[in-house]
């Protein structure tokens, strides 16, 4: 194989480096997959390493299923026995083959959030700890920071000291954990801790796989957390046959893309590579084969105002193409009709496909405006981070069932479906059951084994008993071999009665839940006929859904506008990309801009815009509003502060955005905004305020005046402190007496003088 001429110069380097840590600083679209896949080929093919001897990790199972597909195609063969997985799957196989050692089952579960969510309710009962006071998603988000950071539940409390809140977050943490043994399940964030767990307490697990997986391969490594540090430190850290220890590590990643700081993600493990690695190796790769000149320039630019990175600039041999626009709109629902005009323009008039256009926001309250817009326009369109397929109802309620003939001791999965559909096993007999394997101390599952000899339960014991033998005999089936997994659903649905229940029901909501079960059906036929008969398990099946993401379903060929946060959209790319909401407050938002640690925030704010444009192959366009309705009140922000950072003669300025001709400047760049003072004219734009006073067509407004008493129908009373009269309609601010201060428009508050 020539790599030579499949290579550039930087990619070709970085291929042929063979032991050693190796850093491969990969700019956006600079064909770090490519480089990454010959890399493995070149071991196989050249160096001639055992392809059972390489592990390749990812954070996305498409990322992994696009990386095995290259390297096979790239050696016309299978590569046998080569670990190419998300950080998670791997740990999960690792996990099933020696999770003995610390205590739990092979058969364990794997919670979702909403699982997670739902044992943290009960932890909070047990410790009668008030749910109102103190919210569950607080304590699971503090315990998913613990876990990333390898912090135990005992060493938390060590930390906390006589902080109370601490202390308390740290008993919590540990009656969380208990329950999850108890019911032989893990959340997320266990995946990896309990992984390096079992490596730091097993050296057994951990020298079998140190001696399997010579070369190790991270991609994506800006976004790995303490944790997955931790776990590649000790895969990597092999000992060769001279007794020298060795780091036959390659990471490939870039410190400018690093957006997943909230949750975890150390930047610094990319930034401090070669002091964790001294004889470390570092190779940019610069050379961008996706955008244009234009794109590029406006992102080396803003992306450069970081202080912390590793330094690279983008550049290319594209074609030059069109400038970068900025559209200032006068609110966010003009905002929507303009780009749906775009999108239906370039359609109708340039044949361009729906699929090349990418609507990119930064929260994903910001898509309701355009999905209504293109509904009425009858644009077709997909939102991806919306509403997970495996999180609807009908489709938990079926995992439920098969993880409970997998593992009786998920208490989570047992008490959703113990009376779904309802067989007569009400909440007040669960609740004896559960008091009963708490005093006991054993699983809520064995309880209901034994119900015939628990007194309190015995009016119902007769019909728990005939549950327990619906699930034991699907035990027994399945692990005689005597009904697939297709099977099994199918028995479910006819045998419990549930599909008969939502047919009775003949509603729009029990079709469309129908239709999402024969979905799920299908999604199982398609995991039997893609995977021989040695491969098939329920276990491996429910890992399989556990850790499928929202970008693992997103298919490329389908004719639709993409919808999507910019967090959600790395990885990918679009022909034409409307990045949206550029306002200081909306991108950045308030918290950063706000924060103790501001510059830490902004500059990860930074980085996610510089994200959001290299997404863009052909055409940018970066919008914003004067108005935009956030929480049920009217803001008015200022343009973005990265708008301000890009050099004037990089951006063509469209409808109401601001001209910068107006004013004489010194040098090639924006001007200072002052972001936290008032906007000054700059750009000879008025403070919006200000603006609106100054204009004739005004017309002032009688019904409210500032130190008026009002009344809302939401907020109760209140004193209005400003009236901005707008020609439309007046922007009346508010300081309700609950504490509350509310912008908002006369018409939509609806406010009665009192």
């Amino acid at each position: 194989m020539d790599y030579e001429k499949l290579l550039n110069g930087p990619q070709l380097e970085a291929v042929r480096h063979f032991k050693g840590p190796l850093l491969i600083l990969a700019g956006a679209g600079s064909g770090k997959t490519r480089a990454l896949t010959y890399r493995i080929a070149y071991l196989i093919d050249v160096h001639k390493v055992d392809p059972w001897n390489i592990l390749a990790l990812t954070f996305t199972n498409k990322a992994a299923g696009e990386m095995k597909d290259r390297v096979e195609s790239i050696l016309g063969c299978e590569a046998s026995g080569m670990w190419i997985s998300t950080f998670h799957s791997a740990c999960v196989r690792i996990l099933r083959k020696y999770i003995d050692r610390i205590g739990y089952e092979s058969s364990f579960t794997i919670y979702d959030s909403a699982d997670s969510k739902t044992l943290m309710k009960q932890v909070l009962k047990m410790l009668d700890i008030d749910s109102k006071r103190y919210n569950e998603n607080s304590f699971l988000s503090k315990i998913g920071h613990a876990k990333d950071q390898l912090i135990t539940p005992d060493q938390l409390e060590s930390q906390a000291g006589y902080d109370y809140d601490k202390r308390l977050t740290a008993k919590v943490y540990r009656e969380y954990q208990i329950q999850l043994k108890k019911s032989n399940a893990l959340d997320f964030d266990d995946l990896i801790f309990k992984t390096v767990e079992l490596f730091r307490c097993c050296d057994e697990a951990l020298e079998y796989y140190r001696r399997r997986f010579r070369f190790i391969l991270v991609d994506e490594y800006q976004d790995t957390n303490h944790a997955q540090f931790e776990l590649i430190k000790l895969l990597a850290s092999t000992v060769n046959e001279d007794g020298f220890t060795e780091h036959n590590l390659c990471v490939v990643g870039d410190d400018d893309q690093s957006i997943y700081r909230f949750r975890g993600a150390d930047i610094s493990n990319i930034l401090d590579f070669e002091k964790s690695y001294p004889n470390a190796r570092v190779i940019r790769l610069e050379q961008n084969y996706r955008s244009t000149p234009q794109i590029l320039n406006c992102a080396n630019e803003v992306i450069r105002k970081n202080a912390e990175r590793k330094g690279k600039t983008l550049w290319t041999d594209n074609a030059e193409g069109d400038t970068v626009t900025f559209h200032l709109f006068a609110n966010s629902k003009v905002e929507a009709t303009g780009i749906a005009d775009a999108v239906i323009k370039a359609h109708n008039k340039l044949d361009e496909p729906y699929k090349n256009f990418a609507i990119l926001y930064r929260t994903n309250s910001q898509s309701r405006n355009f999905e209504e817009e293109f509904v009425r326009r009858g644009i077709p369109y997909r939102l991806i981070g919306g509403v997970n397929f495996y999180a609807r109802k009908e489709i938990k309620d079926m995992l439920a069932y098969l993880r409970v003939i997998n593992n009786p001791d998920d208490e989570i999965s047992l008490r959703r479906i113990i009376n779904v559909p309802a067989r007569g096993i009400g909440l007040t007999t669960i609740g004896k059951l559960s008091d009963y394997s708490i005093e006991a101390d054993i699983t809520l599952y064995t309880a209901l084994v034994h119900a015939k000899s628990i007194p309190s339960v015995s009016r119902a014991a007769a019909k728990i008993e005939s549950f327990v033998e619906l699930i034991e005999d699907y035990r027994k089936k399945l692990a005689d071999g005597n009904i697939t997994i297709y099977g099994l659903i199918d028995s479910i649905l006819e045998t419990t009665g549930y599909m008969d229940e939502l047919v009775a029901e003949n509603t729009t909501e029990s079709r469309t839940r129908i239709e999402y079960i024969e979905e799920f059906c299908n999604k199982i036929a398609t995991y039997e006929d893609e995977h021989d008969e040695d491969e098939l398990s329920l276990s491996s099946f429910l890992e399989e859904v556990s850790l499928v993401a929202d970008i693992d379903n997103y298919d490329e060929s389908e004719d639709s506008v993409v919808l999507m946060t910019v967090h959600g959209s790395k990885g990918l790319e679009f022909p034409n990309v409307f990045l949206t909401g550029m306002e200081d407050g909306i991108f950045p938002g308030y918290r950063s801009i706000n924060a103790d640690n501001s510059e830490e925030e902004i500059a990860e704010e930074r980085r996610l815009f510089y994200v959001g444009v290299t997404r863009a192959m052909k055409n940018l366009s970066l919008t914003a509003a004067k108005e935009r309705m956030i929480n049920g009140e009217f803001q008015y922000n200022r343009p973005s502060r990265f708008i301000y950072e890009i050099p004037r003669h990089l951006v063509k300025f469209i409808g109401d955005a601001p001209k910068p001709r107006a004013v004489s400047y010194s040098d090639d760049s924006f001007p200072d905004p002052g972001y936290r003072k008032p906007v000054n004219n700059v750009f000879k734009i008025n403070n919006i305020f200000n603006d609106v006073k100054k204009t004739s067509a005004v017309s002032p407004c009688p019904d409210y005046k500032p130190g008026d008493r009002v009344k809302h129908g939401r907020f109760g009373v209140g004193t209005i402190v400003s009236v901005i009269p707008l020609s439309d309609d007046p922007v009346v601010t508010v300081n309700f007496d609950n504490g509350d201060v509310k912008k908002m428009k006369a018409s939509f508050a609806k406010l009665e003088l009192l």
